[in-house]
């Protein structure tokens, strides 16, 4: 899955975020966008994910040479970020099932390997509101890595990770991610942009 993004820019109100920026995020490559808080990352992921569109410029989305428009795009992308909720009132089996209403999990037989994977076994049945807040992360991470979408977006994938949580999800990372544009956004996290071999410093494209 290849994504061009000419001349973006984006606009709130009478602020830019960024403006101008030209990048082909290609199959099969780890892209990291690097930026401060409030820089304009998070935004330049949901542009590239077709959640919203860009003030001026174009994004163009290719699945080998066939052209996907903005409202098919979302088949093709997995994303694990703060603005993306689970369903709190649901256990972790109900929110593995509902996820796979509109994703594919590749080997998935059922709820119990997948809380295998992201090591939660012990708490499979219980509400996802009783669930700590790095809890919640393994299980978005689990669900966005381990899905068949060729697009794979992680805004800031360490928040709320203790140590061996980290390394858990750089294992995940590695062992689920071939064949994929996977995107990082990150505040220069070496432990989060570890295996991208290009990176986009959204400051340079501040106003």
């Amino acid at each position: 899955m290849q994504v061009e993004l000419a001349h973006i820019s984006k606009r709130f109100r009478k602020e830019w975020v960024f403006k101008n920026l030209t990048h082909i995020l290609k199959p099969n490559t780890h892209v990291a966008i690097l930026g401060s808080n409030g820089s304009g990352k998070s935004t330049l992921t949901q542009i590239i994910a077709g959640y919203i569109s860009p003030t001026e410029g174009t994004v163009e989305w290719m699945d080998d040479e066939q052209h996907i428009t903005r409202e098919h795009i979302f088949r093709y992308v997995s994303i694990c970020s703060p603005g993306i909720q689970l369903w709190d009132e649901l256990t972790l089996k109900e929110n593995v099932e509902l996820f796979r209403q509109f994703k594919n999990i590749p080997g998935y037989t059922d709820y119990r390997e997948f809380a295998r994977m992201i090591e939660l076994e012990k708490h499979a049945n219980n509400p996802l509101k009783t669930y700590s807040s790095g809890m919640k992360q393994r299980v978005k991470l689990g669900l966005a890595l381990l899905s068949d979408a060729k697009i794979l977006i992680l805004d800031e994938p360490c928040s709320h990770l203790d140590s061996a949580a980290v390394e858990w999800y750089q294992s995940l990372l590695r062992n689920n991610t071939s064949n994929k544009l996977v995107i990082v956004a990150s505040n220069s996290d070496e432990r989060e942009i570890f295996l991208c071999n290009e990176r986009i410093d959204i400051n340079h494209y501040r106003p």
